[in-house]
């Protein structure tokens, strides 16, 4: 796909849309999308990439230091302790025989940090994943369809890291509104050679190096201001390649600013109702990175399940990825 006209989103909308649905490829009961693709055969290759025994977490802390500014009123992680050690030394919790313990709880929005879009988070049209009205499918009482819960058992598979921060970008990094297109991940696969190479149940890393921006910076503008991220045009890439799912380190996965003038996550609206693709955001790559660079190795066992928050449309998760 070309460059999309700025001034014609609807049209561009509409016209991805309709290319690149997936709408029916699994039944009309589907609850799981594009993870579909990513089945017994994959997940059993993909265990035999576990050569070293090395594993890095890709979460994000979950606390109040976090990204959030209150944005649709999402927060930082609230962190409270129902018992401590103060209240057990001072005998204060009823056990028997010198008995303590403690006890905490935690209140957030689910998409706060290290996360994954769940198949009903984003409509197109009042329509949600494979064509259904999303009045019914989504209401107060959560996704009643294709909560997240459904997903807690697939993903799991053949992670691939994609650093186009270090293929592409300026000292490992790209600058906010730089629109990765097609091109640019053809580049990055082809500079960091076969282990990347992307392919059908994958699991894709994207990393822009923004968020290691934001550990040096600050959080600034992160939490849904300008970034680096995937261009509309990729879209096209996303289905042909029939990924199971993708995650970035960014809060927004697409680029932004938009590429249209008069939009919101246009990308978003085409590859979660249509493709039913799984996407993450907000994830921690950089450890991983430094160390795919050191040894030239690019694809890893992943764990990312999602928590099974029955009804949920997205969920805190901590990805493991071992090498």
């Amino acid at each position: 796909m070309n460059a999309p006209d700025r001034t014609d989103p609807e049209g561009a909308i509409a016209a991805a849309a309709q290319a690149y649905s997936n709408w029916g490829r699994w039944g009309a009961d589907d609850r799981l999308g594009t993870l579909n693709f990513l089945g017994e055969d994959e997940r059993r290759a993909a265990a035999g990439l576990v050569r070293q025994g090395v594993s890095f977490s890709l979460a994000q802390r979950f606390d109040m230091d976090g990204p959030q500014k209150g944005w649709r009123r999402r927060t930082n992680p609230v962190h409270t302790m129902l018992d401590t050690g103060t209240d057990a030394a001072a005998g204060l919790q009823g056990f028997p025989h010198g008995l303590g313990g403690a006890d905490d709880v935690i209140a957030m929005p689910l998409q706060c940090s290290t996360q994954w879009d769940g198949l009903g988070h984003i409509f197109d049209h009042g329509r949600a994943w494979n064509g259904r009205d999303a009045a019914t499918t989504v209401t107060s009482e959560g996704d009643l369809v294709t909560g997240i819960e459904h997903m807690a058992h697939q993903v799991a598979g053949r992670g691939v890291l994609l650093d186009v921060g270090r293929a592409i970008g300026t000292d490992g990094e790209l600058p906010d509104g730089f629109a990765i297109t097609e091109e640019h991940l053809r580049a990055t696969i082809e500079a960091q050679g076969p282990s990347s190479a992307v392919g059908r149940g994958d699991l894709v890393l994207v990393r822009t190096g923004r968020l290691s921006r934001a550990r040096r910076e600050g959080w600034g503008e992160y939490a849904g201001g300008p970034a680096p991220g995937l261009s509309f045009t990729t879209a096209g890439w996303l289905h042909r390649t029939e990924i199971a799912a993708i995650a970035t380190d960014t809060w927004g996965f697409e680029v932004r600013p938009n590429e249209f003038d008069h939009a919101f996550q246009p990308l978003h609206q085409v590859a979660i109702p249509h493709l039913g693709l799984l996407i993450g955001e907000m994830w921690d790559f950089d450890a991983l990175a430094a160390h795919c660079a050191a040894d030239g190795r690019y694809e890893c066992w992943l764990t990312a399940a999602p928590l099974p928050i029955t009804g949920a449309v997205g969920s805190p998760v901590n990805p493991i990825a071992v090498k």
